[in-house]
């Protein structure tokens, strides 16, 4: 046995015992790993504001912290207003159910000539065996919803902590990165975050703007269908629906449907055929030029890197991966050279030989050409020429 075969097979046992190491640190890391990429991004979303009232002469931490409490104030008093009015709605919707279903089943009656009752339907939705399972269902996955809820909640807790550190300590945490780089590097390092700040910030108005016009096109139509809470129902389309990647859309307008439900049934259908239709001109039209302009990136790149994000990361690779890709972009468009683009018809989708043609000058052209009528001789025998002279008649045979 060579001498270096033993210390070859102790190395390559090593590697492969730190590899699966590795691999079983990431994956129980994994979760917290994606909390600091949240907290990182929500930092670098307030870090206008911050670095505008520490310029101002306040501390970075206490700057840091109002808005902070700003942010949390504002999201208690619309949960809390949201809640209030659910509750309300919830309990109107109980107390007309009789009459919602007695409507029901005077319809079916007219429409299929049935005879059903409401006694009848309650006593077997009542004894109904999908019913009973259900209720099991329920009452066991209570301890599940209660530790979801609580793990949520820890969740949030250490994105907030991660992202008031990285907002109030950002000169230090800045300082510490660059003094392990070199002065080369310490320049690009800087510059990549300058980037991402804006970029970030950028996404986050074009998502307000759409938010804005989302609150009120929902909003105008509440109003003309006399459906209460307009407003607040408003606020809530436009908000859930655009910082809520993927479900944002779906629980936005259900509650619309539910409020609207309450005055009308055929409210519900009109605000589900409204939100449908919406959405279709956010996602087509509206979307990719507002978040092309703010980001400056093509909308099929912002399209594209959406998919990419939900695919990697689920919910929150949606929600990060434009301002992600931007930053992206704009930190390599520096080290891209570009030339001067040669003058050439091509370039701007035009055949050789047809630039500056009209169009009705070529659609001519080519239907002379399909009837025979272009100019050319026929075959066979020469075309006489109308301006030519009549010379002498020939004799006949």
């Amino acid at each position: 046995m060579p001498a270096w075969l033993p210390r070859a097979m102790v190395l390559a046992l090593a590697l492969y015992a730190c590899f699966r190491l590795g691999s079983w640190a990431f994956d129980q890391l994994i979760g917290l790993l994606i909390n600091v990429l949240i907290a990182f991004f929500l930092a670098l979303a307030i870090e206008p504001a911050v670095s505008r009232m520490s310029a101002r002469g306040m501390r970075r931490g206490l700057a840091t912290f109002l808005v902070f409490l700003l942010v949390l104030v504002a999201g208690a008093g619309f949960v809390v207003l949201l809640g209030s009015m659910l509750a309300g709605q919830i309990v109107d919707m109980v107390e007309d159910f009789p009459k919602y279903l007695d409507s029901v089943i005077n319809w079916v009656n007219q429409t299929f000539h049935t005879e059903l009752s409401r006694v009848e339907v309650q006593d077997s939705l009542l004894h109904s065996d999908w019913l009973q399972k259900y209720v099991q269902n329920s009452a066991t996955g209570v301890l599940d919803v209660s530790a979801t809820v609580l793990g949520g909640l820890f969740r949030l807790l250490t994105i907030f902590l991660f992202s008031f550190y990285f907002a109030a300590d950002g000169p230090r945490l800045r300082r510490g990165l660059c003094s392990v780089l070199p002065p080369a590097r310490q320049t690009e390092v800087l510059r990549a975050w300058e980037i991402a700040v804006d970029k970030t910030g950028g996404y986050l108005y074009s998502r307000g703007l759409m938010a804005l016009i989302s609150g009120i096109a929902h909003y105008v139509l509440l109003a003309a269908l006399g459906v209460p809470y307009a407003p607040a129902l408003a606020v809530w389309v436009g908000l859930v629906s655009q910082f809520i990647p993927t479900i944002g859309t779906y629980l936005a307008g259900a509650l619309p449907m539910l409020i609207a439900f309450t005055v009308d049934p055929w409210y519900a259908l009109w605000v589900l055929g409204f939100v449908v239709v919406y959405q279709q001109f956010e996602n087509y039209m509206l979307q990719p030029k507002l978040t092309a302009k703010t980001v400056d990136i093509h909308p099929a790149v912002a399209f594209g890197s959406v998919i990419a994000g939900t695919a990697l990361m689920g919910a929150v690779g949606a929600l990060i991966a434009i301002p992600a890709v931007a930053t992206l972009q704009a930190f390599l468009g520096a080290y891209v050279k570009r030339y001067d683009v040669t003058d050439d018809p091509r370039v701007h989708g035009n055949r050789p030989g047809v630039r500056g043609e009209p169009l009705w000058a070529r659609l001519r052209r080519m239907r002379a050409a399909l009837s025979g009528e272009d100019g050319r001789e026929p075959e066979g025998g020469e075309t006489e020429d109308p301006q030519r002279p009549e010379g002498p008649a020939r004799p006949s045979a």
